[in-house]
């Protein structure tokens, strides 16, 4: 078979992208079901244990969103025929997402479609980004609307790159375009729901974390992406062609308050539903909290007389309408490890605000240091808390945005645990804070009960003595990184060499902090890195990518030279010395040469690092160099450039070309 280029010669290709764009084979509608974020559908088993409103609480808030989305509701603007979005918002703890959930059973119930996806920070990557948003919507509305499949389906035929499109881009291809070509009874209701689109998190790109030259960050915020599904959202609400009504449910953040107290548009929403004193939350927490302390009663054999009225209007005032507070409560006698319900209940009496005032968080706030302080060593509790999430207290991480879903807490186990400290020591008195999974459970991940919890615990106000901050946690975690990289992988004696192979796939698709950013503490033996690089290699290409990135983008502008093709790169590695300042290298360790060493005899590769080139979708751009030869020759500084260059060149050259 003949090649494109086939005897051509004396010619080469600058910039040149390859994109694979022939049609996908075997059926669409497969394709798109492989691409949404199935744990964000209402009743996924990822959402087996999510909240749900108590029988007989949040009655007239859910009567409400449900009426609108059958009958509708008055309009802003009488000029309009109908409004297709509704804003649910309250602070944290008022039992949004349990609202959202049981309104969904409902609608369920009741034969109306309802179309859901349930965003949320502590889940599976899918459910934290936008990325999985329109795609699980259009596979939704097929199932709901069967008519829609064979337009759908034909949509990604003819457009095999519209996955990686922006939001508007999808929603016309998968859903506006394909509603307008079939035929759906408009007297039939329907509803989308959004829940926790404030815990929506920036789709972070591989360009997403270079520093201007000026210095100012660009990686994106959270707001552009919510930004960007809200106003798809109400573009599609305006579009006659689409059928249904649309629910999102968030906090009052700024995004929020702005986008829908907009006067240019404020006339396409239906009045927000803002769960304050007007649905009597009081009543419903008094009625939770007599269902769960009675549930108490019958599996401890307790009187009926207990707690006290008196009592229960103590925890009613300390709750401050926030079911969050009331729900820890119980989580907190019910799975305590030492004490009676009494002794319990009177410990939770006992807890009071550091500043006691008008704060509707003061108590649960309060509440939640005691827990965390009852601890044997509180830091080291919060420093996992913060690890079990993958962020950093402040500035934005996502530990885990290369894995496919949140990681067993088996795994995080083997990351974190130490001689001193496993499990069962650092969480064993958080189960009122966070569902831990048996010891002998390999797949289920630690589950935080709620995100008011890293709300306190991002605060260092609020959190006071226990509050750990980016550099104490990122510098607990790459201790860790540096443990087990030392000892090359887990202690050999200690686990099965099934346990280290699931590890090690784990743990080289890690995001770990910049490391040069946080610490400059951590020296690398030669070897610990030689191991590292390898099996980066072997485990995971996506680390050898950011590697090179991490550390390319440190460097100053004092060398630049720009887009060198291949050959060109290794002539000018070999001519390095002469494009720098005197002094920039020094000699090799032992080395008696006095005057400027020379190129490829007496002188080490380091300083710098190339950018990874086309084979891992990027082109060899050189740009910027530190002075760090005055670091030890262990130095991590020193050392992953040095080995880098040379991993980058054995790639290149000996194994993808």
């Amino acid at each position: 078979m003949t090649g494109l280029l086939s005897g051509a010669h004396d010619f080469s290709f600058k910039d040149l992208n390859v994109i694979n764009a022939a049609p996908p084979t075997g059926d669409p509608l497969n394709d798109l079901a492989s691409r949404i974020a199935v744990g964000a559908l209402h009743d996924s088993d990822e959402r087996c244990d999510a909240p749900k409103c108590h029988p007989e609480t949040r009655v007239a808030v859910q009567d409400e969103i449900y009426s609108w989305i059958v009958h509708g509701g008055p309009l802003a603007d009488p000029a309009q025929k109908t409004v297709k979005i509704k804003w649910v918002t309250g602070p944290a703890g008022t039992g949004k997402s349990a609202i959202m959930g049981s309104v969904a059973d409902t609608c369920k119930q009741n034969r109306i479609p309802a179309v859901t996806f349930f965003f949320a920070s502590y889940a599976s990557a899918d459910r934290r980004r936008k990325t999985a948003f329109i795609p699980t919507l259009a596979y939704q509305l097929t199932e709901h609307l069967p008519a829609l499949k064979d337009p759908v389906a034909q949509a990604i035929r003819d457009k095999p790159l519209l996955f990686k499109k922006n939001l508007r881009v999808q929603m016309e291809a998968l859903i506006l375009t394909p509603l307008r070509q079939v035929t759906v009874e408009s007297n039939v209701p329907g509803v989308v729901l959004v829940d926790g689109l404030d815990e929506c998190e920036a789709e972070q790109f591989f360009d997403s974390r270079v520093a201007s030259r000026t210095g100012n960050s660009m990686e994106r915020g959270k707001g552009e992406d919510q930004l960007e599904i809200l106003q798809v959202l109400r573009e599609a609400a305006l579009d006659p062609v689409f059928p249904f009504r649309i629910v999102i449910a968030s906090r009052p953040e700024r995004v929020f308050r702005e986008f829908f107290n907009n006067e240019s548009h404020r006339s396409s929403f239906a009045p927000p539903l803002v769960l304050d004193e007007k649905y009597n939350p009081n009543a419903d927490i008094a009625l939770f909290l007599q269902a769960k302390f009675s549930e108490i009663q019958r599996r401890y054999n307790l009187t009926p007389s207990w707690p006290s009225p008196e009592i229960l209007a103590i925890l009613l005032d300390q709750a401050s309408g926030q079911f969050i507070y009331a729900a820890t409560v119980i989580r907190y006698i019910t799975t305590s490890r030492p004490g009676s319900p009494h002794s319990l209940l009177d410990r939770v009496l006992e807890v009071k605000p550091r500043s006691p005032g008008r704060n509707p968080f003061s108590h649960l706030d309060a509440f939640y240091a005691h827990i965390l302080q009852s601890t044997p060593d509180p830091t080291l509790s919060v420093k996992w808390l913060w690890t079990i999430r993958g962020d950093l207290p402040v500035r934005s991480l996502d530990l885990f945005q290369w894995l496919e879903k949140h990681p067993a807490a088996f795994l995080l186990n083997l990351l974190l645990q130490t001689d001193d400290s496993n499990a069962e020591y650092v969480l064993g008195d958080l189960h009122s804070l966070i569902d831990v999974p048996p010891s002998d459970d390999l797949e289920t991940p630690y589950k935080p009960y709620h995100k008011s919890l890293y709300d306190f615990l991002r605060s260092e106000d609020r959190c006071g003595p226990i509050f750990v901050g980016d550099m104490q946690f990122a510098e607990f975690l790459l201790g860790r990184f540096s443990d087990i990289c030392t000892h090359k992988g887990l202690p050999s004696p200690a686990h099965h060499p099934s346990d280290q192979q699931k590890f090690l796939h784990f743990f080289f698709k890690l995001d770990m902090p910049y490391i040069l950013q946080f610490t400059s503490q951590l020296d690398f033996a030669p070897s610990t890195v030689d191991w590292w690089a390898s099996e980066c290699v072997s485990y995971s290409e996506i680390s050898i990518r950011w590697m090179f990135r991490d550390v390319h983008y440190q460097l100053l502008d004092i060398v630049e030279v720009s887009e060198v093709d291949r050959k060109k790169c290794t002539q000018v590695l070999l001519e390095y010395l002469k494009w720098n300042l005197p002094s920039t290298f020094k000699p090799k360790p032992g080395s008696t040469v006095n005057a400027e060493p020379v190129p490829g005899k007496d002188w080490q590769l380091e300083s710098m690092i190339i950018e990874v080139m086309s084979n891992f979708g990027f082109q060899w751009v050189w740009r910027k160099r530190i002075p760090n030869c005055a670091l030890t020759v262990q130095h991590l500084n020193r050392v992953i450039k040095r080995r880098a260059i040379k991993f980058e060149i054995r790639l290149a050259y000996h194994e993808r070309i």
